[in-house]
């Protein structure tokens, strides 16, 4: 997320990441949070039709980066959120700020300095304690072969645990 940026609130949040646009810290964190939910109703259709839906940044990215700014607690961050729907399996892509940085187009967004995301990485560490969810960290570090056979593998066990279950809500 954002998924969307072709929407009214994707095309303010794409202006704000771009640094055309300079945003209050709460009302870019709620804006994400909205962008998602503009989002739920047509992965609730996917879901009940038997789809997989796979998320890129979802929650969990908008809570750590908020918190990382240092003057907002998790809890805060994840009320907007709360609800949303609960993934099966969250994949924590493990790499080093440093190794991060090295990687194409780094540096062109607001957030992508490497002191920010080293409080970003400490951020996701204590949303990760939470064993209510379905963590798991993959080094991303590993070759791009290594790294889509892993995901693959772990995608395919907890699609197979989850298959007949209902869909939960996130934080409730």
């Amino acid at each position: 997320f954002p998924a969307d940026r072709t929407t009214e609130i994707g095309q303010l949040i794409s202006s704000y990441l771009g640094r055309e646009k300079n945003l209050e810290d709460h009302t870019i964190h709620l804006l994400f949070s909205a962008n998602r939910w503009e989002h739920v109703p047509m992965m609730k259709e996917k879901l009940h039709q038997g789809v997989t839906v796979v998320v890129d940044r979802y929650a969990f990215s908008g809570v750590a980066f908020t918190s990382a700014k240092g003057n907002f607690c998790l809890d805060w961050c994840k009320q907007p959120d709360v609800g949303l729907p609960k993934p099966d399996l969250i994949l924590f892509l493990q790499l080093n700020p440093e190794a991060a940085a090295e990687r194409g187009n780094f540096g062109h967004e607001r957030y992508e300095t490497s002191s920010f995301q080293e409080k970003v990485l400490q951020s996701f560490y204590c949303l990760m304690e939470d064993k209510t969810l379905n963590w798991k960290m993959v080094d991303a570090s590993k070759s791009i072969e290594d790294l889509h056979r892993e995901i693959k593998a772990i995608a395919k066990e907890t699609m197979q645990e989850v298959q007949n279950k209902p869909l939960g809500e996130l934080w409730k």
